[in-house]
């Protein structure tokens, strides 16, 4: 059911924007430039694609051949939409992956020392600072970024995944040049969900802190670092890996923005390009390929959940 709503949405959400893929207007700097068809012409290209019959009959086309496993092509660019998503989509495979894994891994380590030090200065500090960041969105840190590390110090590109007609000798300087550009995005997408790991690792740290055999690893003597990372992080890293699958599909939705900022070449930079032109075929496969991306990240995330947790299935039965 709730796969059938979200296509429904998918097909409804492109068709109530104003205007069509045959009729719009753009505008330059320097004038404007106008796009336009004869009525005659517009005919033709509603026929052709079938938006010129009644929307249930154009939504039944759409689930037959979803079934078919047929998207479309492109109204505009006139390729498989399958073949566009397919090549902007290791840019924000990339981007996602990275800051997925710096914001766990930094959030986690600052929730349990924040966790062991409770309601001390660092804590307080670190509480307030995670809190701010979380609160501010991702574009308004990727521009902020922009200006100050890329527009004033000029020490990252200012857009792009790699630099335009360059010529690399070897894999080793196109690999260096393409992270260099993804630098920005990557850290603007990490700085948004640091502080969600940070307050979920705190939270389960002090919870297990708070047990017996923690006790028990204190009056040992044990390490400090010992007892945090080998002993407390262990038990309390569940709730962690589950946000993470959940973190995934989240984050695809906020890649769209950032890749609008920095002008990266991915799925968020793909889909503007998509509603600005009203091309429904593309509108309706992005969106149908990031709904059916978060369904998955839930249905893993409940899944490991079960499978490190045996409880929840007792619990269950």
């Amino acid at each position: 059911m709730t796969f059938l709503l979200i296509i429904t949405l998918n097909f409804m959400i492109p068709r109530l924007m104003p205007g069509d893929p045959f009729t719009f207007l753009s505008a330059e700097e320097e004038g404007q430039v106008f796009i336009s068809y004869s009525q005659e012409q517009i005919d033709k290209y509603k026929a052709y694609y079938g938006l010129d019959k009644p929307l249930p009959v154009q939504y039944g086309n759409y689930l037959v051949n979803l079934c078919r496993g047929d998207i479309g092509y492109s109204i505009y660019y006139n390729v498989s939409v399958l073949e566009m998503i397919g090549k902007r989509l290791l840019w924000t495979v990339g981007i996602v992956l990275g800051a997925i894994l710096i914001s766990t891994a930094a959030g986690t380590v600052m929730g349990c020392f924040s966790a062991w030090y409770r309601d001390s200065l660092l804590d307080k500090l670190l509480y307030f600072l995670m809190i701010t960041i979380s609160e501010i969105p991702a574009f308004l840190v990727g521009i902020l970024l922009l200006f100050i590390l890329a527009g004033q110090f000029g020490w990252f590109p200012l857009f792009g995944g790699m630099s335009s007609f360059a010529q690399y000798d070897t894999s080793l300087e196109r690999a260096k040049d393409i992270l260099h550009h993804a630098f920005l995005p990557v850290l603007t997408l990490s700085l948004t969900r640091v502080g969600g790991f940070y307050l979920l690792s705190r939270n389960s740290m002090l919870e297990v802190l708070a047990k017996d055999y923690m006790r028990t690893a204190r009056a040992k003597g044990l390490a400090r670092v010992r007892i945090i990372f080998r002993h407390a992080l262990k038990n309390a890293l569940l709730p962690v890996i589950t946000r993470v699958f959940l973190s995934l599909g989240a984050m695809f939705g906020g890649a769209v923005l950032v890749e609008n900022v920095f002008s990266y070449p991915g799925l968020g930079r793909l889909m503007r390009e998509a509603v600005m032109l009203r091309d429904y075929v593309l509108i309706q496969g992005i969106f149908l390929f990031v709904a059916i991306l978060v369904l998955t990240m839930n249905l893993l995330a409940d899944t490991v959940y079960k499978k490190l947790d045996p409880r929840v299935n007792y619990y269950d039965g």
